[in-house]
């Protein structure tokens, strides 16, 4: 228009698309024109051929994504992306939201998709996100985001989240993780209020997870057979149980043997409560806990809830002279030993001295495969030195040992 005016050369269309001397045009996959320009002095028509035939190839091989697409902010794929996603267990869509809104978002919700690059994604990661198992989860949530991106018409072409490393989960000594003898756990039952003390030897005679002993109901338990069925769980979210029509995994929906003691601790709390023999379905409200068909409750009636459950199960392990607090080494929280949970490892440990098979012990426990709470109490390490020391007594006896003169 400036070398060409119109009064001169008369009226004409601008130009609003060419920005250089040659401009290379393809259609993509939708059918809808791309182009790009390439001056002159920067190659002119063999960047442009060559150009054109790079992305012709990604179009015909499918591998073409548009630029613009990467342009969108994370905040805004997050919608997208969440809005797709398959419908999950309450807890586990809770953990991915809260681990979206409180690390995510606030650092990289106005980002660009395209803006991402995997070493500052990395420093982040390992800066200012606390806890490996918090790490974890957070990368879990933003790996799949990023990598749903690059599947989603190719809106960047890989993902920077995918190879980030959340470092190594802090190690316990093996002595803070060793359970208490069942010796021990019979001091406890003494220094327990009488209403709590069945619970507790039905949590050591079943080897059973809180939730699935707290969400017991009488229609599941069979004495005559010896025998109970684990059908469903109680679950906390956010401060609220419900019900939970799946354990933790599939392995979970198990049969578990009965002992004598076991079976006394249900009858105790039947004979108290009376529950009927029936279960009522799982509705739409989860919340709806129905307190009347559980085996085991609170002194009240209501369902039996870990917090009001730590309030005698810490002054009971105090007066029994077992407490001691140990530091969390990833949280830095102090927490006291035993905890009710290792009444499931006191289980693990005494079927393994009734010389049970891992195998069978995992069945029972309701382990899906090989777990490292079972390996570690089918094979404590002072199990392991006491065989060492076995192996070599032949070689050693008889060894002239040093003295100091």
């Amino acid at each position: 228009m400036t070398e060409f005016p119109p009064a001169q050369f008369g009226e004409r269309n601008r130009r609003r698309d060419c920005i250089g001397s040659w401009q290379a045009r393809f259609r993509d996959q939708s059918g809808k024109q791309r182009q790009k320009c390439f001056p002159i002095k920067d190659g002119g028509k063999k960047a442009a051929e060559a150009h054109l035939d790079k992305m012709r190839t990604k179009v015909r091989e499918r591998t073409y994504g548009d630029p613009k697409r990467g342009e969108i902010t994370l905040s805004a794929w997050w919608e997208l992306w969440w809005e797709a996603q398959p419908k999950r267990a309450v807890t586990t869509t809770n953990r991915k939201r809260s681990n979206w809104a409180a690390h995510i978002e606030p650092k990289w919700g106005q980002w660009k998709l395209c803006d991402l690059e995997y070493i500052e994604l990395q420093a982040w990661i390992t800066k200012e996100v606390k806890g490996y198992h918090t790490r974890k989860k957070v990368h879990e949530v933003l790996s799949s985001m990023l990598r749903a991106a690059v599947k989603d018409g190719q809106r960047i072409p890989f993902n920077p989240a995918a190879d980030l490393d959340v470092g190594e989960p802090a190690g316990k000594h093996p002595d803070d993780l060793r359970p208490p003898t069942r010796d021990q756990v019979a001091l406890i039952v003494q220094h327990l209020p009488m209403y709590y003390q069945p619970l507790v030897v039905f949590l050591e005679h079943t080897g059973m997870r809180w939730g699935e002993a707290t969400g017991l109901r009488w229609e599941n338990v069979d004495l005559e057979a010896n025998h109970l069925k684990v059908k469903e769980v109680l679950s906390e979210d956010d401060g609220r149980l419900f019900r939970k029509p799946a354990p933790k995994s599939v392995a979970g929906f198990r049969t578990v043997p009965v002992t004598p003691h076991a079976a006394d601790s249900v009858r105790t709390m039947v004979a108290r409560w009376r529950p009927p023999e029936s279960v009522t379905p799982i509705g739409d409200d989860p919340y709806d806990l129905v307190p009347g068909e559980l085996v085991f409750r609170g002194p009240q009636g209501g369902v039996l809830t870990r917090h009001n459950f730590r309030r005698v199960w810490v002054p009971a392990i105090q007066a029994a002279g077992l407490a001691r607090e140990v530091k969390n080494p990833e949280t830095g929280r102090m927490e006291w030993w035993p905890r009710v949970h290792d009444l499931r490892h006191v289980f693990a440990t005494w079927l393994k001295d009734l010389g049970i098979d891992e195998k069978d012990t995992q069945t029972v426990m309701g382990h899906e495969r090989g777990s490292k709470v079972t390996w570690i109490y089918q094979h404590s390490p002072a199990d392991v030195a006491a065989k060492v020391r076995a192996a070599m007594a032949p070689e050693t006896e008889g060894v002239r040992t040093l003295r100091a003169v």
